[in-house]
């Protein structure tokens, strides 16, 4: 399982190289996640998700006190969570997931998107079947073992923990998330290399070089468009 956490480095690379992009798409998923619930993180999960993903990328505390104070003030916006689901070349498949308050822009510049660079949407179900859903943190300076005695003695339920290059990634179910990150929290971590909700592929697929350099161009338009918080895909990009 340790390769598909590839997908994960190579996306949040990605994203640590857009960082004003990334700033603005967590500061409007910051403060949807604070408007439907409480806006502090100890009485909402899902925002205290956020705020850990938040910190794996960095993203300044003044975005995060903006999104949150708009939240507890007079920020009326209404954004609806959507999902649209495509395929692009050779195969590969691919999830968006969006926040939008304008349904009517969204699905269009999404479908563009797709055209434009090889691929072509699917109806509802037609990829995320091929996913699952899964919590993944990820921890330096532990050892494996240090890592999976520390979730024993917590009794917690994980997928698998693995070790891949300086990290010890950990795949659990998403509803283990807290629980996972309060166990190793209590054992004196405290930085995270990574802390996602994510989708992971069943299976994976490589791309030819001219295909993966279409499909590779296919992700950035698609992260590009201001309503995609996230996309998730089965290829496996060829290491350098």
């Amino acid at each position: 399982m340790g390769r598909k956490w590839n997908n994960i480095k190579e996306k949040k690379a990605s994203k640590d190289a857009n960082t004003s992009r990334v700033y603005a798409k967590f500061g409007v998923e910051i403060y949807v996640a604070a408007k439907k619930g409480e806006p502090d993180p100890e009485a909402n999960r899902a925002l205290k998700v956020v705020l850990e993903r938040a910190k794996t990328y960095n993203v300044p505390k003044a975005i995060i006190d903006r999104a949150l104070d708009k939240a507890k003030g007079s920020g009326e916006e209404n954004y609806e969570d959507l999902r649209y689901e495509g395929f692009g070349p050779n195969g590969s498949m691919l999830i968006i997931d969006a926040l939008t308050n304008n349904v009517n822009r969204t699905a269009p510049a999404v479908r563009a998107a797709f055209n434009k660079n090889g691929g072509s949407m699917g109806v509802s179900g037609s990829v995320a079947y091929m996913f699952d859903a899964s919590a993944v943190i990820g921890v330096t300076g532990k050892t494996l073992d240090e890592v999976m005695e520390i979730l024993l003695e917590s009794d917690v339920d994980v997928r698998d923990i693995v070790e891949e290059d300086e990290d010890i990634i950990v795949y659990a179910e998403p509803d283990q998330f807290h629980a996972v990150q309060e166990a190793l929290k209590n054992a004196g971590i405290s930085e995270f290399s990574v802390a996602e909700l994510t989708m992971l592929p069943q299976t994976s697929v490589t791309l030819p070089a001219d295909a993966q350099v279409q499909f590779e161009k296919l992700i950035d338009a698609l992260e590009d468009l201001e309503d995609v918080q996230q996309v998730y895909h089965n290829v496996e990009f060829d290491e350098e």
